[in-house]
């Protein structure tokens, strides 16, 4: 659950605060879906949401569920442990977790566990459809994930990239040329004598 917020931008003067607990986010063709609930205040009922964003997702949001890919790749027993196989939080993936990709997540009751839901790219460009089992962030048993506190950590920054795109961060837009070539250009176009004929 996250703090008291605006529900119209983060400068707004005239801006109703909110609490915003977000239940299941993926990116869909680098556009953010996800149902959420809203309140306006503590004691008013949640309002129930699912939405689509149209504008692409920010490159922080999609970092955030990268982040996810060796959880990911551990929980569906993609690929063994191995001394150096968590990378550090300032570098990129390395080449090993290239063909996975995390698309999105479902949370439990209470956001007291996580499903993650991702794909791996086979060799031969067919996609294999990945889900991990549920993960418990308070289960004490032997069973449990061992890094189940390092997976929470790491979903907790990627719902607050969710959050912050449901309150408007997004890709930045470029405008493109209108014409690739210089104004100044001439086509090559072959020209016909006219006669006149009176």
């Amino acid at each position: 659950m996250s703090q008291l917020l605006p529900v119209v931008g983060p400068d707004s003067a005239e801006a109703t605060p909110s609490i915003i607990t977000i239940q299941k986010a993926r990116l869909k063709d680098q556009h953010l879906v996800c149902e959420f609930t809203e309140q306006r205040s503590e004691e008013a009922p949640a309002r129930a949401f699912a939405l689509t964003c149209h504008e692409q997702a920010h490159p922080d949001l999609t970092h955030r569920f990268s982040r996810l890919v060796p959880h990911l790749c551990l929980l569906t027993e993609q690929l063994t442990e191995t001394p150096d196989f968590w990378p550090d939080a300032a570098e990129e993936l390395p080449a090993r977790f290239e063909a996975f990709s995390v698309t999105g997540f479902s949370l439990g009751k209470g956001q007291g566990g996580v499903t993650l839901i991702g794909q791996r790219t086979l060799t031969g460009g067919k996609v294999l459809y990945l889900t991990s089992p549920y993960i418990s962030f308070d289960d004490e048993t032997e069973a449990a994930y061992p890094y189940a506190h390092l997976l929470e950590a790491e979903l907790g920054e990627a719902l607050t990239e969710v959050e912050a795109a449901l309150r408007g961060k997004c890709a930045g837009y470029r405008q493109l040329d209108l014409f690739d070539t210089p104004p100044t250009a001439t086509a090559d176009v072959p020209l016909l004598p006219l006669t006149a004929r009176a």
